[in-house]
Protein backbone atom coordinates (compact mmCIF):
# COMPACT_ATOMS: atom_id res chain seq x y z
CA UNK A 1 0.00 0.00 0.00
CA UNK A 2 1.33 3.63 -0.80
CA UNK A 3 0.34 6.83 -0.23
CA UNK A 4 1.20 9.86 -2.45
CA UNK A 5 1.35 12.85 -0.81
CA UNK A 6 1.53 14.85 -4.42
CA UNK A 7 0.13 15.19 -7.40
CA UNK A 8 0.48 12.02 -9.49
CA UNK A 9 1.79 11.66 -13.29
CA UNK A 10 0.89 8.87 -16.07
CA UNK A 11 4.66 8.03 -15.54
CA UNK A 12 4.93 7.76 -11.74
CA UNK A 13 2.04 5.99 -11.84
CA UNK A 14 3.09 3.04 -13.84
CA UNK A 15 6.03 2.75 -12.35
CA UNK A 16 4.30 2.02 -8.83
CA UNK A 17 2.00 -0.57 -10.40
CA UNK A 18 5.35 -2.13 -11.77
CA UNK A 19 6.49 -2.63 -7.87
CA UNK A 20 2.98 -4.83 -7.40
CA UNK A 21 1.32 -2.24 -4.84
CA UNK A 22 -2.05 -3.36 -3.63
CA UNK A 23 -3.73 0.16 -3.21
CA UNK A 24 -2.47 3.59 -4.01
CA UNK A 25 -4.22 6.28 -2.10
CA UNK A 26 -4.21 10.55 -2.70
CA UNK A 27 -4.80 13.11 -0.79
CA UNK A 28 -5.32 16.50 -1.23
CA UNK A 29 -2.83 16.85 -3.99
CA UNK A 30 -5.49 14.72 -5.81
CA UNK A 31 -6.06 16.72 -8.73
CA UNK A 32 -2.42 18.09 -9.12
CA UNK A 33 -1.49 16.48 -12.13
CA UNK A 34 -3.96 16.52 -14.68
CA UNK A 35 -3.01 12.47 -15.62
CA UNK A 36 -5.09 11.65 -13.10
CA UNK A 37 -7.92 11.90 -15.06
CA UNK A 38 -6.94 9.39 -17.35
CA UNK A 39 -6.28 6.59 -14.60
CA UNK A 40 -8.03 8.02 -11.45
CA UNK A 41 -10.86 4.91 -12.06
CA UNK A 42 -8.23 1.98 -11.67
CA UNK A 43 -9.00 -0.20 -9.22
CA UNK A 44 -5.51 0.29 -7.44
CA UNK A 45 -6.31 4.13 -7.26
CA UNK A 46 -8.40 5.31 -4.34
CA UNK A 47 -9.07 9.42 -3.34
CA UNK A 48 -10.36 10.64 0.03
CA UNK A 49 -13.90 8.93 0.13
CA UNK A 50 -15.37 12.11 2.19
CA UNK A 51 -14.47 14.62 -1.40
CA UNK A 52 -17.73 15.87 -3.35
CA UNK A 53 -19.99 12.92 -5.02
CA UNK A 54 -19.47 14.88 -7.79
CA UNK A 55 -15.98 14.16 -8.36
CA UNK A 56 -14.22 11.15 -10.63
CA UNK A 57 -12.78 8.15 -8.70
CA UNK A 58 -13.57 6.05 -5.63
CA UNK A 59 -13.19 6.37 -1.43
CA UNK A 60 -12.30 3.19 -0.70
CA UNK A 61 -11.52 -0.63 -2.17
CA UNK A 62 -11.76 -4.45 -1.33
CA UNK A 63 -9.41 -6.28 -2.38
CA UNK A 64 -8.24 -10.19 -1.71
CA UNK A 65 -5.21 -11.09 -0.43
CA UNK A 66 -4.20 -14.54 0.84
CA UNK A 67 -7.71 -15.56 1.21
CA UNK A 68 -8.81 -12.06 3.43
CA UNK A 69 -10.86 -9.53 1.84
CA UNK A 70 -9.30 -6.28 2.81
CA UNK A 71 -11.02 -2.95 2.82
CA UNK A 72 -8.87 0.03 2.29
CA UNK A 73 -10.27 3.53 2.80
CA UNK A 74 -9.30 6.92 1.96
CA UNK A 75 -10.26 10.27 4.46
CA UNK A 76 -9.41 13.91 4.25
CA UNK A 77 -9.43 16.12 7.57
CA UNK A 78 -10.78 19.60 7.71
CA UNK A 79 -9.32 21.22 10.11
CA UNK A 80 -6.55 23.53 8.20
CA UNK A 81 -7.12 21.86 4.69
CA UNK A 82 -8.00 24.00 1.59
CA UNK A 83 -10.76 21.98 0.20
CA UNK A 84 -14.41 21.64 1.78
CA UNK A 85 -15.65 17.75 2.17
CA UNK A 86 -17.94 16.26 4.10
CA UNK A 87 -17.47 15.15 7.78
CA UNK A 88 -14.78 12.77 7.74
CA UNK A 89 -16.33 11.51 11.04
CA UNK A 90 -20.07 10.99 9.40
CA UNK A 91 -18.42 9.80 6.47
CA UNK A 92 -16.56 6.96 7.79
CA UNK A 93 -19.97 5.65 9.88
CA UNK A 94 -21.67 5.50 6.39
CA UNK A 95 -18.82 3.12 4.88
CA UNK A 96 -17.88 1.28 7.88
CA UNK A 97 -21.96 0.65 7.85
CA UNK A 98 -21.99 -0.78 4.22
CA UNK A 99 -19.06 -3.02 3.44
CA UNK A 100 -17.91 -6.42 4.54
CA UNK A 101 -14.19 -7.23 5.15
CA UNK A 102 -12.09 -9.02 7.38
CA UNK A 103 -9.42 -6.73 7.57
CA UNK A 104 -10.33 -2.78 7.19
CA UNK A 105 -7.53 -0.12 7.31
CA UNK A 106 -8.05 3.86 7.00
CA UNK A 107 -5.69 6.49 5.68
CA UNK A 108 -6.79 9.80 7.27
CA UNK A 109 -5.29 12.44 4.87
CA UNK A 110 -4.79 15.49 7.86
CA UNK A 111 -3.08 18.59 8.85
CA UNK A 112 -4.01 18.51 12.74
CA UNK A 113 -2.63 15.74 14.99
CA UNK A 114 -5.70 16.62 17.01
CA UNK A 115 -8.12 15.50 14.11
CA UNK A 116 -6.40 12.59 13.51
CA UNK A 117 -6.09 11.47 17.33
CA UNK A 118 -9.58 12.03 17.38
CA UNK A 119 -10.28 9.70 14.53
CA UNK A 120 -8.64 6.98 16.06
CA UNK A 121 -10.33 6.84 19.09
CA UNK A 122 -13.76 7.45 17.06
CA UNK A 123 -12.61 4.29 15.11
CA UNK A 124 -10.92 2.08 17.22
CA UNK A 125 -12.62 -1.14 17.55
CA UNK A 126 -14.19 -0.87 14.40
CA UNK A 127 -11.10 -1.29 11.94
CA UNK A 128 -8.09 -2.77 11.88
CA UNK A 129 -5.40 -0.22 11.76
CA UNK A 130 -5.70 3.40 10.33
CA UNK A 131 -2.25 5.55 9.56
CA UNK A 132 -2.45 9.41 9.32
CA UNK A 133 -0.75 11.26 6.38
CA UNK A 134 -0.28 15.03 4.70
CA UNK A 135 2.32 16.14 7.05
CA UNK A 136 5.48 14.27 5.77
CA UNK A 137 7.32 14.22 9.12
CA UNK A 138 6.59 10.87 10.85
CA UNK A 139 4.99 10.71 14.76
CA UNK A 140 6.80 8.63 17.24
CA UNK A 141 3.23 7.52 18.75
CA UNK A 142 2.54 4.06 17.35
CA UNK A 143 0.83 1.78 19.36
CA UNK A 144 -2.46 -0.41 19.14
CA UNK A 145 -5.62 1.25 20.20
CA UNK A 146 -7.83 0.03 23.62
CA UNK A 147 -10.23 -2.05 21.50
CA UNK A 148 -7.22 -2.86 19.17
CA UNK A 149 -6.99 -0.72 16.31
CA UNK A 150 -3.18 -0.02 15.07
CA UNK A 151 -2.26 3.40 15.18
CA UNK A 152 -0.06 6.29 14.66
CA UNK A 153 -0.83 10.14 13.55
CA UNK A 154 1.76 10.53 10.88
CA UNK A 155 3.49 7.75 8.78
CA UNK A 156 5.70 10.05 7.43
CA UNK A 157 7.64 10.56 4.03
CA UNK A 158 9.51 8.61 1.97
CA UNK A 159 11.47 11.03 0.09
CA UNK A 160 14.92 13.19 0.16
CA UNK A 161 15.86 14.83 3.46
CA UNK A 162 17.73 18.00 4.11
CA UNK A 163 14.88 20.01 3.03
CA UNK A 164 11.62 21.18 3.99
CA UNK A 165 9.13 18.23 3.88
CA UNK A 166 11.20 17.16 0.77
CA UNK A 167 11.54 20.45 -0.90
CA UNK A 168 14.73 22.53 -1.75
CA UNK A 169 15.05 24.62 1.93
CA UNK A 170 16.44 28.11 0.02
CA UNK A 171 12.66 27.79 -2.19
CA UNK A 172 11.11 27.20 0.94
CA UNK A 173 13.16 29.40 3.31
CA UNK A 174 12.36 32.80 0.51
CA UNK A 175 8.58 31.57 0.44
CA UNK A 176 8.39 32.30 4.49
CA UNK A 177 10.42 35.24 4.57
CA UNK A 178 9.20 36.73 1.91
CA UNK A 179 5.20 35.72 2.11
CA UNK A 180 5.92 35.58 -2.07
CA UNK A 181 4.67 32.49 -4.59
CA UNK A 182 7.58 30.70 -5.45
CA UNK A 183 7.68 27.65 -7.64
CA UNK A 184 8.79 24.66 -5.23
CA UNK A 185 11.79 22.42 -6.20
CA UNK A 186 12.78 18.76 -4.51
CA UNK A 187 15.59 18.86 -2.42
CA UNK A 188 18.85 16.83 -3.40
CA UNK A 189 20.74 14.66 -1.35
CA UNK A 190 20.09 11.13 -0.06
CA UNK A 191 16.25 9.83 0.50
CA UNK A 192 14.96 8.42 3.32
CA UNK A 193 12.44 6.23 3.89
CA UNK A 194 9.33 6.44 6.40
CA UNK A 195 6.63 3.45 6.51
CA UNK A 196 4.40 1.30 9.30
CA UNK A 197 3.83 -2.49 9.81
CA UNK A 198 0.76 -3.57 11.33
CA UNK A 199 0.80 -6.91 12.78
CA UNK A 200 -2.88 -8.16 12.27
CA UNK A 201 -4.31 -11.23 13.62
CA UNK A 202 -6.21 -13.29 11.40
CA UNK A 203 -9.09 -15.12 13.22
CA UNK A 204 -10.38 -11.35 15.04
CA UNK A 205 -9.43 -8.75 12.57
CA UNK A 206 -7.36 -6.88 14.90
CA UNK A 207 -3.51 -5.73 15.70
CA UNK A 208 -1.46 -7.25 17.63
CA UNK A 209 1.46 -5.19 17.37
CA UNK A 210 3.03 -1.87 15.18
CA UNK A 211 6.42 -1.49 13.80
CA UNK A 212 7.00 1.88 12.80
CA UNK A 213 9.96 1.71 9.72
CA UNK A 214 12.45 4.47 9.52
CA UNK A 215 15.47 4.05 7.31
Amino acid sequence: MFQVGSGITTKTFNQLNELNIDVITMGDHTWGKKDIFTFIDNPKIIRPANYSTRVPGKGYTIINKNNKKIAVISLIGRTFMQFLSENPFNCIDKILNKIEADIKILDFHAEATAEKIAMGYYVDGRISAMFGTHTHVQTADEKVLEKGTGYITDVGMTGPEGGVIGMDRKVALKRFLTSMPERYQLSDGNCIIRGIVFEIDDDNGRTNKVYRICL
